[in-house]
């Protein structure tokens, strides 16, 4: 049964739609506990298929010229583009977000397509100066082969997306597994590569058991390459079984990103910006500013500021055309943020504003902010994934890097300042793969998106993305 005005849910094998043989699993509306209807579980047989399609489907897709595959790709940008309204509806229904920014992501991941598209027809090699007359050395670009993908719940349509164009752009295939919780966003992705004439095979969805397909597409030696984007667990175990098969791996893995606001910055002019950036998904965002590290001349007058801009902010139904910051995704992320609260609390801090939601249905948590923190606490050292907003005074420049740098992770960053000098010294010293200086808007098609340390390791978009799925071959030819 499916709700109405949520489509019907099925696996995508060999460019056919099929039920599950594996059963099935709710999907929720994480705003109203609405059933909305059954994911389709991949069986053991089914699984199979998959991978057996996507290696027939490489032969054909591989040897196609770029100008072609590009001509699929821009279709179905164009097809993202059309049924956009329609999408952007089945994203807020499963993951809650408002409108307005399932309405961004939508168009966002029509515009990855294109920019692919466009950019694997520069995927250009080389020619190397032979050291002797009548030879000659080339480096050619070509894709490393199939690749299994997986992709997390909090931006079903964005980072499905990001694996499956580059991917498809470079000339390998893809074998995907969305979320359960979000299906029906990727669903629909792939429905407009299938309507634009994709051939069987080169891409298939998966869902079910995790454990199972993961282990099952990595020890396959038909896959080459493997994608995740997901929390630090799950990439250490998808990281050792790659290791095991010898295969490359590209880990997104989430951070805990520093915000470094100066005494010389705009202060009132950023409240409202940072206000925005935080609570963005109810703070479901690997990138999203987490931790205030603010400059103690300014402190209190952007502290007192973004507590009055939090408690204004509009809680509600991501349907509902004022919603301002919808639910949680799932029950795990209410009840994570209660424990981390709760151990905030009983060490110390302060909680400024927000807490648990009064109410009766949907996965609701008040935007926070919290101030006092020890060092010891919870919310300071693991990554909240929350709408929770972490404030902290600093002295000096060298006190905020020491700070940025003292966790583990290596996503992005944020700095803002009226000054050149501070600007360049945070960037150059603060250890992460994305830096924003006096914005948050840090990511499109054309940059690189990925962490260091624990953060993860590898890049999609820009034409980082596309290497990640290509490899050399070198050429070294004599004549006679």
């Amino acid at each position: 049964m499916t709700a109405d005005g949520y489509d019907e849910l099925k696996l995508y094998i060999h460019g056919e739609w099929l039920s599950g043989g594996g059963g099935s699993s709710p999907v929720f509306n994480p705003a109203t506990f609405e059933l909305l209807g059954e994911v389709p579980l991949a069986s053991s047989e089914q699984i199979e298929m998959a991978i057996e399609s996507a290696s027939s489907g490489y032969r054909v897709w591989s040897k196609m010229t770029p100008l072609a595959r590009a001509a699929v790709l821009k279709r179905a940008a164009d097809l993202i583009r059309e049924r956009g309204e329609h999408i952007k509806r089945q994203l807020t229904l499963e993951e809650g977000k408002p409108l307005h920014e399932s309405h961004y992501e939508v168009y966002t991941a029509a515009d990855y397509f294109e920019w692919f598209a466009e950019e694997g027809k520069r995927a250009y090699g080389r020619t190397i100066p032979a050291r002797s007359a009548g030879a000659r050395q080339t480096v050619y670009r070509e894709p490393i082969g199939p690749v299994a993908a997986f992709a997390p719940w909090n931006f079903p349509a964005i980072t499905p997306t990001r694996k499956i164009a580059a991917s498809l752009a470079a000339g390998c295939v893809c074998i995907i597994k969305p979320a359960e919780e979000c299906p029906s966003t990727a669903l629909a992705i792939v429905r407009a590569l299938h309507d634009a004439g994709l051939p069987k095979g080169v891409v298939n969805v998966l869902f079910g058991n995790p454990p199972e397909i993961s282990e099952r597409l990595i020890a396959s030696p038909h896959i080459r390459k493997i994608s995740f984007t997901g929390s630090l667990p799950v990439g250490r175990l998808l990281g050792r079984l790659a290791a095991d098969q010898i295969k490359p791996i590209t880990l997104e893995l989430g951070g805990h990103a520093p915000v470094m606001i100066f005494d010389d910055a705009d202060v009132d002019g950023i409240i409202d910006l940072s206000v925005k950036a935080k609570y963005r998904n109810a703070g479901q965002v690997c990138l999203a500013p987490t931790r205030f590290l603010v400059q103690e001349g300014v402190y209190d007058r952007f502290v007192d500021g973004f507590v009055e801009r939090t408690k204004a902010l509009n809680v509600g139904n991501g349907l509902d055309g004022q919603t301002e910051v919808g639910p949680m995704a799932n029950k795990r992320r209410l009840s994570a943020t209660a424990e981390l609260v709760d151990d905030a609390v009983k060490k110390g801090a302060r909680v400024r504003a927000g807490g648990p939601s009064e109410r009766n249905s949907g996965y609701f948590w008040n935007p926070t902010v919290i101030s006092d923190l020890p060092a010891d606490a919870r919310l300071m050292n693991e990554e909240p994934f929350s709408p929770i907003a972490l404030m902290a005074p600093f002295k000096s420049v060298e006190d905020a890097v020491v700070e940025a740098n003292r966790l583990p992770y290596g996503l992005a960053a944020y700095a803002f300042t009226r000054s050149h000098k501070t600007a360049h010294e945070v960037a150059s010293n603060v250890e992460v793969a994305m830096f924003g200086v006096n914005q948050y808007s840090i990511t499109v098609a054309e940059t690189p998106f990925g962490g260091i340390k624990e953060s993860g390791f590898g890049s999609e978009g820009g034409i980082e993305g596309l290497q990640g799925y290509m490899v050399n071959k070198y050429t070294s030819e004599a004549f006679a």
